[in-house]
């Protein structure tokens, strides 16, 4: 089992329900192949870099699971058939990544943090 990053991109046109509808889709895809969810933070709707589809705004999305490493193939196959996902990217977390998203999740300090003067 290998851990991942998946950041999903929507159309902005769905409702609430729709989005939910969405995640909760591809939560239980992940599970039914033998994978397990870590964390999910749907980021909401937010502005694109540059225009997809000729829309400027998209619904983001974040998944962190743990997989098999040949789901990604069947998961990619699922985005490339859905209409409502612009964009994708699934990234393969290392141990330190996966110990520093936990951290973050805890808030505990990383380390990155810039030092506040009084």
């Amino acid at each position: 089992m290998n851990n991942y990053e998946l950041m999903v991109i929507l159309t902005p046109v769905l409702s609430e329900e729709d989005f939910k509808a969405a995640q909760k889709k591809y939560t239980d895809f992940v599970v039914e192949n033998g994978g397990t969810i870590t964390h999910s933070n749907p980021w909401g709707l937010k502005s694109l870099a540059y225009p997809i589809q000729k829309k400027t705004t998209a619904i983001y999305w974040v998944l962190e699971y743990s997989a098999p490493s040949d789901f990604n193939e069947k998961l990619k196959v699922q985005f490339l058939r859905d209409d409502q996902i612009l964009r994708h990217m699934i990234t393969v977390l290392d141990k330190y990544a996966v110990e520093y998203n936990a951290k973050k999740r805890r808030g505990v300090p990383t380390g990155n943090e810039k030092a506040v003067e009084a």
